[in-house]
């Protein structure tokens, strides 16, 4: 089968190729999947530079997460059958095969495209599971940046349907008129003179306790320069691969905490976990929850695929396409 794969760790365009190599056989409690669509998220990208919090042996199959069709069954396996369209969390994805846990293996319902399927766990159950971990009660207000990314829109939407406030930031004007195109509203540009006046004047003197930072660098003090004395900044990426610049006297004199979420080791329940992927297999079902691809790259051009994703303005995910994807 083909996949791509990388010997070293470094920039992904330079560092990964494709290449033959055997099918893998399912071992007990696993399935043998034959992809379809495979993202390519950020922390995929930082794991193949060696900068995430997980760092694979070498050579090393990226990707971790896809949508794709079961090919075989590992012994024990009971709740998948040969033929199903399954989704959700795995290793090795950006292959024509791959293997995954039958356990975290999600059946997708005919109604949800494969665009949608592929991206259904990392991104948007992060996000609710962000959301969860807040402990915000409706009518309060959170900041974050990064808001026309898949995160911050879902943030959107899902604190929406709780009544949490979300004011989002971005980095070019256009991206406020994209995202109001979308229905979301109360987002500010950074680009623009005097946005922090702007952001406080959509809250309306009331109390910002939380602020989220996907970026890293300068991201975490505009978070602040919005957020209310005592608020609590979460680090939840670092986009910008930047170390994390917060003011001293934001920390003295404000009464600011700092602490990071990770979705591999979230703070919530797992029966909770559960509970939200349920919750988004039946968004994506009913049309609630639709997720889209900017362009979709075949293995052979994974340098390519991995270049694209960092172009800004983009409307979608790109995503790696296996033997019978889009």
């Amino acid at each position: 089968m083909k996949s791509a794969v990388y010997k070293q760790f470094g920039t992904p365009e330079k560092v990964l190729t494709s290449q033959e190599c055997d099918q893998p056989k399912p071992g007990h409690g696993q399935v043998l999947v034959r992809m379809v669509l495979s993202p390519v998220h950020n922390h995929d990208l930082m794991t193949i530079a060696g900068q995430y919090g997980i760092k694979p042996d070498l050579p090393s199959i990226p990707g971790t997460e896809a949508v794709g069709i079961v090919e075989a069954l590992g012994d024990g396996v009971t709740n998948l059958k040969v033929g199903q369209r399954v989704a959700g969390g795995a290793s090795a994805t950006w292959a024509e095969f791959y293997l995954a846990d039958a356990k975290r293996s999600v059946p997708v319902p005919d109604a949800v495209d494969n665009e949608t399927a592929c991206q259904l766990v990392s991104m948007p159950l992060s996000a609710k599971m962000l959301l969860e971990s807040l402990n915000l009660p409706s009518g309060e207000w959170v900041v974050l940046n990064a808001a026309n990314g898949a995160v911050g829109k879902m943030m959107a939407q899902f604190g929406a349907e709780r009544g949490v406030k979300v004011l989002g930031l971005v980095r070019r004007q256009a991206a406020v008129e994209e995202l109001r195109a979308e229905g979301i509203d109360n987002v500010v540009a950074t680009d623009e003179d005097g946005w922090q006046d702007k952001a406080r004047a959509m809250v309306g003197g009331a109390t910002v306790s939380r602020a989220i930072d996907s970026l890293g660098g300068d991201g975490p003090s505009q978070v602040l320069s919005v957020a209310s004395d005592g608020a609590e900044l979460i680090s939840f990426g670092a986009m910008t691969q930047q170390p994390l610049k917060i003011a001293a006297g934001d920390l003295l004199f404000r009464g600011i905490t700092v602490k990071g979420f990770w979705g591999a080791k979230p703070p919530v329940k797992p029966e909770r976990i559960a509970e939200l992927l349920h919750e988004l297999i039946r968004d994506a079902a009913s049309g609630k929850l639709k997720l889209p691809i900017e362009a979709a790259y075949t293995i052979e051009d994974i340098a390519k695929a991995v270049s694209a994703s960092g172009e800004p303005g983009r409307k979608g995910k790109i995503a790696i396409k296996g033997a019978s994807g889009q």
